[in-house]
C-alpha cells in the first residue's frame, strides 16, 4: 500500500485536496526535454543516432497544441559561432494523456491532467573532432500566470541537446529521466521527488537546478511569426540561447521556486527535496551532465512548470528530523546525550486512530503506543534504527522510517596568552575534548575579518577593546559545540607617531596633531601639551592654534584603560614665524589715461620673500617692484600677494583709475571743388567708447541740408550728399554724442562753404 501512496502522490503528480482554479484553463506548452540513443556506426565512417523529444502540455481548456509537424534545425559548430546544418519537420509520434488514479485516504481529485506528445527521429551525421551538433526546437509561449518568470506570456522555450565531439568519438548516448515530472506539489508540505536519470554506458552523472532556454516571441502573425522573435521559429533559431529572465531577488535558476528555506536537488541522487511555502506556477530547470572520468559528454536539460497549490493529505507521516535520506526517511543525531525526545509532525492528526513508535535498542526494542511525542532513552553510543507507524494495517496507513545516531560528547574549550602592555598577538590554544576525533575548528576573535580555522592559532588585533572571542568545534560525526570568552586587549602602542612631525608656519598656525599611534582608541586617557602654555586631553588627534611666534616642544602620554603607560616629548617639533604684511605704492597714482598708461609698483611688504601681482584681469607679475601697462580704460583691481619664506601668504588689494580720453575739433571752411583738398566738412579728434554719434547741419533759412551718425563721414556739399550743390555760403552744424562714461558732449559753430 505503502509504494502505490508514493507512486500517486508525490509522483508524478502529487494528489491533494485543495483550492486549484487558476491552473484550469492553462492553454500552453509547459516543458520538454531532447535525448539521443547511439543506433550504429554507417561504412563511411559516420554515426546514426535516433533522437527522441518530449513535450508536455495541458490537457484541459484548449489553446495551443502540439506542432505536428515540428519544425526542427541541426546546427554545427560551437556554441557562440555555428552554422546550419540541416532544417527539417518531424511528425508526432504519439501522445499520451496522463490522468491520476485516487489512492488511498484521497477523497477528491484536481480536475488536472497533461499530456506528453513524443516526436522520434533519426540522423546520420559525420563524426567532428572538435565541432559539436546542437539539436533544436523552439515554440512560444508561455502561461501568463507563471510566477516566477519576467512578463512569461512574452517568452517561450528552447528545447536542444548539445551533441559534443567527445560525446561523437566515443558514440556515446545520453542519459534519460526515469519519471515523468512532478505537476502538482503541495504548499507548506514536504516534498521528495526522484528526478534521477539512467545512463545506458553506466556514466557518472551530476545533477543541479540551471536556467531554462528561452526561445520564439510574441509575435503571431506572418512573417514575423516565423522569425526568432516569432511564436513558432521557422527553422528554430540556433546558439548562443538567451536564459529565460527570473524574477529577481526572489527567484533564480538556482532557486526557482523561492521560499526560504527553498527547495534543492541531491547533485549525486536527483532527489528534489524541500518544504514549498509559495503558492502559484513556477518554470524549473533541471540539468544532468554526463561524465566520462573528467570529460563532459552530455548535458540533458529538462524544463517543466510547476504548479504549487493547497493540499491537505489525509495521513502523511512526518517528524522533525536533521536530515532527510529519502521519502519518509529521517535522520536524527545526539552529541553527548543519549536520551532523545522525538517530535511527531504527522498529518492530519484527526484521521490518525493509532500510532506505534518502534525502536531497535540492539538488545530490546521500544515500543511506545502512548505518547505523540516519544522519549528514547538508547543504552550507549552508535547507530540505530526505528519508525513511526501511523494506522497500521489500515488502507490509510503511512510510515516515517528513523535512523538515529548516538555520538559521543564534545565540548569546546580553550585558553589565550598575550603581553598585557605589549601591542602584540594573541595566542590561543584549543582545549576541546570529545571522543569523537575533533578535527575542525572555527575562531571568531570578535573584529570584522577576523577569523581562522587553525587548532592553535595567533591573531594580531587592530583595534584596542574587550572582544568576545568564540571557539566552535566539530567532531569526525558532524558533532559541534561553541564557547565565549573575553580578551581584554588595551595594550599601549610601542611608539607615538604624530603627523606632521615637524612643522615651520606663521602666526595664528592651525595645526592639526594627527596622532597615527596604535592601537588606541576612545577609552584611553590620552594628555597633550603643546608647548605654549595650553594642555588638553581625552583627544586623541587634538587642533591646537599658536598665536605667538616661538619655537615649542610637543608632550603626549597615552595611558590604556587597563593602566599600561607610554610617552613621548617631541622637542622644538613646531617653530611659528611672524606673518607677512603685504603693501605697496604705485606711481603715478592720479591723471592716468589711455595715453598715459604705464604704472609702476613699489613692494612695501614686510617678512615677504616672494610676490604674486595680480593686475586685474589683465595679467599678472612675479617680481617685487614690476611696471605694467594697461591696455583698456576703467577701475582697476590690483592685488599684491606677499609670500613668507614659510609659506605663509598676506595680501592687499588697492584700485587705480585709467580713464578715457575724448577730443573733437571742427573745421570753419571747405572747398568742394573736387581737388582733393579740403572737399568736405568732417571733424577730427579721437572717439574711442564714444556712443550716439549725430552731426546736423542747416542753411540760413532753417533746412537740414546734411545729416550723418557717422563719424567718419563729411558733407560734400550737397543736400543729403546726393542732391544739387549747395550755394556758397555759411551753415551752420551740431555735433553731439556720448562718452566711454556716460557724459554728453555737443558742438556748435559755422561752416563756411566756398566755390
Amino acid at each position: 500500500m505503502r509504494a502505490n501512496f508514493l507512486r500517486f502522490f508525490i509522483a508524478p503528480i502529487f494528489i491533494c485536496l485543495f483550492l486549484f482554479p487558476a491552473f484550469l484553463h492553462a492553454r500552453h506548452i509547459i516543458g520538454g526535454e531532447i535525448t539521443y540513443e547511439f543506433l550504429n556506426a554507417t561504412p563511411d565512417g559516420q554515426n546514426r543516432y535516433r533522437f527522441t523529444m518530449k513535450i508536455y502540455r495541458d490537457c484541459l481548456g484548449g489553446g495551443a497544441g502540439y506542432d505536428n509537424p515540428a519544425q526542427m534545425a541541426i546546427y554545427r559548430g560551437s556554441y557562440t559561432n555555428n552554422v546550419l546544418f540541416s532544417s527539417f519537420e518531424v511528425q508526432i509520434q504519439s501522445i499520451t494523456r496522463i490522468i491520476p488514479v485516487p489512492p488511498p485516504c484521497v477523497t477528491q481529485l484536481p480536475n488536472v491532467c497533461v499530456e506528453e506528445g513524443i516526436y522520434v527521429f533519426e540522423r546520420t551525421l559525420p563524426v567532428l573532432i572538435t565541432d559539436s551538433y546542437f539539436i533544436v526546437y523552439q515554440r512560444c509561449c508561455r502561461n501568463q500566470t507563471i510566477k516566477n518568470i519576467v512578463q512569461p506570456g512574452d517568452h517561450g522555450a528552447t528545447y536542444m541537446i548539445e551533441l559534443t565531439a567527445a560525446a561523437q568519438q566515443v558514440q556515446n548516448s545520453s542519459p534519460t529521466f526515469n519519471d515523468f515530472p512532478p505537476i502538482i506539489i503541495c504548499n507548506n508540505i514536504p516534498l521528495n521527488f526522484d528526478h534521477s536519470a539512467t545512463d545506458p554506458e553506466g556514466d557518472q552523472i551530476f545533477y543541479s537546478f540551471c536556467n531554462p532556454l528561452d526561445g520564439g516571441g510574441p509575435i503571431l502573425n506572418p512573417p514575423g511569426l516565423y522569425d526568432c522573435n516569432g511564436a513558432i521559429p521557422t527553422p528554430p533559431c540556433g546558439p548562443p540561447f538567451n536564459n529565460t529572465p527570473f524574477v529577481v531577488p526572489n527567484f533564480s535558476a538556482s532557486n526557482p521556486m523561492g521560499g526560504n528555506p527553498q527547495i534543492s536537488i541531491n547533485n549525486n541522487s536527483g532527489m528534489i527535496t524541500g518544504t514549498p511555502n509559495s503558492l502559484g506556477q513556477f518554470v524549473v530547470g533541471v540539468c544532468i551532465q554526463e561524465f566520462r572520468g573528467a570529460t563532459l559528454l552530455s548535458t540533458v536539460r529538462r524544463d517543466f512548470q510547476f504548479n504549487v497549490a493547497e493540499c491537505t493529505p489525509t495521513v502523511l507521516a512526518n517528524i522533525q528530523s536533521d536530515s532527510i535520506a529519502g521519502p519518509q526517511s529521517f535522520v536524527l543525531k545526539s552529541c553527548g546525550e543519549n536520551t532523545v525526545t522525538f517530535q511527531n509532525l504527522s498529518v492530519q492528526q484527526s484521521n490518525i486512530f493509532e500510532f506505534e513508535w518502534r525502536f531497535n535498542l540492539k538488545t530490546s526494542t521500544f515500543i511506545d503506543k502512548d505518547n505523540w511525542n516519544s522519549t528514547v532513552t538508547f543504552p550507549d553510543t552508535g547507530s540505530y534504527t526505528g519508525a513511526l507507524f501511523l494506522n497500521p494495517g489500515s488502507p490509510c496507513a503511512d510510515t516515517a522510517y528513523i535512523a538515529v545516531n548516538i555520538f559521543p560528547e564534545i565540548n569546546a574549550d580553550f585558553s589565550f596568552d598575550y603581553d598585557t602592555c605589549v601591542a602584540g598577538p594573541v595566542d590561543f590554544t584549543d582545549l576541546s575534548t570529545g571522543d569523537g576525533g575533533i578535527n575542525r575548528w572555527s575562531w571568531n576573535f570578535g573584529v570584522p575579518g577576523g577569523s581562522s580555522n587553525l587548532k592553535n592559532p595567533s591573531y594580531q588585533y587592530p583595534i584596542p577593546g574587550d572582544h568576545p572571542v568564540s571557539l566552535r568545534v566539530y567532531d569526525k560525526n558532524n558533532c559541534t559545540d561553541n564557547t565565549t570568552k573575553v580578551v581584554n586587549w588595551y595594550p599601549v602602542p610601542p611608539l607615538i607617531i604624530l603627523q606632521p612631525n615637524r612643522f615651520i608656519g606663521c602666526t595664528p598656525a592651525d595645526i592639526f596633531f594627527n596622532n597615527l599611534s596604535t592601537p588606541i582608541d576612545s577609552t584611553y586617557d590620552i594628555r597633550w601639551d603643546f608647548g605654549d602654555g595650553n594642555t588638553t586631553s581625552g583627544v586623541i588627534s587634538p587642533t591646537h592654534i599658536y598665536e605667538e611666534p616661538g619655537v615649542y616642544t610637543v608632550r603626549v602620554e597615552i595611558t590604556s584603560p587597563i593602566g599600561c603607560y607610554i610617552e613621548d616629548e617631541f622637542i622644538n617639533l613646531i617653530r611659528v614665524e611672524p606673518s607677512p604684511v603685504a603693501d605697496f605704492t604705485f606711481f603715478p597714482d592720479s591723471l592716468l589715461s589711455r595715453f598715459n598708461n604705464t604704472v609702476q609698483f613699489t613692494d612695501l611688504s614686510v617678512g615677504a620673500n616672494r610676490w604674486n601681482w595680480q593686475f586685474d584681469a589683465y595679467g599678472t607679475s612675479t617680481a617685487q617692484n614690476p611696471s605694467f601697462t594697461f591696455q583698456d580704460t576703467g577701475l582697476m583691481k590690483i592685488t599684491l600677494i606677499a609670500t613668507h619664506p614659510e609659506g605663509c601668504k598676506d595680501s592687499l588689494t588697492k584700485y587705480l583709475d585709467i580713464t578715457p580720453v575724448i577730443y573733437w575739433h571742427m573745421p570753419n571752411a571747405f572747398t568742394p571743388n573736387g581737388d582733393g583738398q579740403n572737399d568736405g566738412f568732417l571733424g577730427k579728434g579721437y572717439l574711442e567708447g564714444v556712443a550716439d554719434f549725430q552731426m546736423n547741419i542747416w542753411n540760413r533759412w532753417g533746412e537740414m541740408v546734411f545729416e550723418t551718425n557717422n563719424p567718419d563721414e563729411d558733407w560734400n556739399g550737397r543736400k543729403q550728399n546726393t542732391g544739387q550743390p549747395a550755394p556758397p555760403g555759411v551753415y551752420v552744424y551740431v555735433v553731439s554724442f556720448t562718452g566711454p562714461r556716460g557724459n554728453k558732449h555737443e558742438y556748435k559753430g559755422y561752416a563756411t562753404l566756398l566755390r
